[in-house]
């Protein structure tokens, strides 16, 4: 147990240095004309050294937090309103879907259409109409992704209440902040530490894995090239299924941002008390406004 804590002590304040020379020398990690860099930006992006500065930046956020809570509040506001912005934008995929589909079905079945030439900017992108059709996936993934922050924000998710329902306005915030830094925060890092290796697998050769250590990564750099996945499903099916894998990415980090603004939101809401719930929450009332309308009418 003391090994342990030493060790996480230790590395806490390596975090610090880290920190401070990754800003000051960002050439080494983000000159990727370097493939030494790359590789830095590779290995770290998975890395216990990534991880403990992610942990220790939340660590003195929160302390700043508990010292002046309008700081606290700035951020939940800051980390909502970036959840809600990329939610509302990803979720127009969801109309570029419908209409796609509603094209794709239209220039099969009646045009007898087999491909799709566009041809912006004296650009040709021809595609065969299967292409099109798996490409609805690539939709569907952009709005579980892009949108699961935004949904949470707005409380859209499923909750099972067993006892959640019952109790007190400070027992749910107490549960609320278990919640994230035992259930949301964990899986989210454990997520991206697989999805982070298995993107890149699919975007450089030779390949990358998560067991491989900074000095063997050095010398594979002599070695390392842009090898980006284009193999489809089906012959002429969607074949940039590496989209998939950066939305894995995505996910994880706007989970695991939610997850530390949810923390924050119940803190505060457990030490500002009951008429400090949903302060600053920015919900869509669309629904609400329509029943104002009706009201108005009648």
């Amino acid at each position: 147990m003391l090994d342990a804590a030493l060790w996480v002590i230790t590395n806490i304040g390596a975090a610090f240095y880290n920190t401070g020379y990754a800003i000051l020398n960002p050439g080494t990690w983000l000159d990727w004309s370097d493939p030494v860099a790359k590789v830095r930006f590779i290995y770290y992006g998975g890395s216990v050294e990534f991880f403990f500065v992610v942990f220790t930046t939340f660590l003195v956020l929160t302390g700043i937090g508990f010292w002046k809570r309008t700081f606290l509040w700035g951020l939940v506001r800051g980390l909502e309103g970036f959840a809600n912005v990329l939610g509302r934008f990803a979720a127009w995929a969801g109309l570029l879907m419908v209409l796609q589909q509603i094209m794709i079905v239209f220039l099969q079945r009646i045009f007898r259409v087999s491909e799709i030439t566009l041809g912006p900017f004296g650009t040709v992108f021809t595609r065969d109409l299967s292409w099109y059709s798996e490409e609805l996936k690539l939709y569907n993934a952009m709005i579980v992704c892009l949108c699961v922050s935004y949904t949470f924000v707005q409380g859209g998710h499923v909750r099972v209440d067993l006892v959640y329902a019952a109790v007190s306005h400070r027992t749910k915030r107490v549960i609320d902040m278990l919640g994230s830094i035992l259930f949301m925060m964990p899986v989210m890092v454990l997520t991206w530490m697989y999805a982070w290796f298995f993107m890149w697998r699919h975007l450089v050769t030779p390949k990358i894995s998560a067991s491989d250590n900074l000095d063997l990564l050095e010398r594979k750099a002599r070695i390392l090239k842009w090898n980006v996945e284009t193999i489809g499903f089906s012959p002429n099916g969607f074949d940039a299924y590496f989209l998939f894998k950066v939305l894995i990415v995505a996910f994880c980090g706007c989970v695991f941002l939610q997850a530390c603004a949810f923390f924050w939101r119940s803190y505060l809401e457990f030490v500002e008390g009951e008429a400090s719930a949903g302060k600053y929450l920015d919900k869509d009332k669309l629904g609400d406004a329509e029943a104002e309308r009706a009201a108005e009418i009648h």
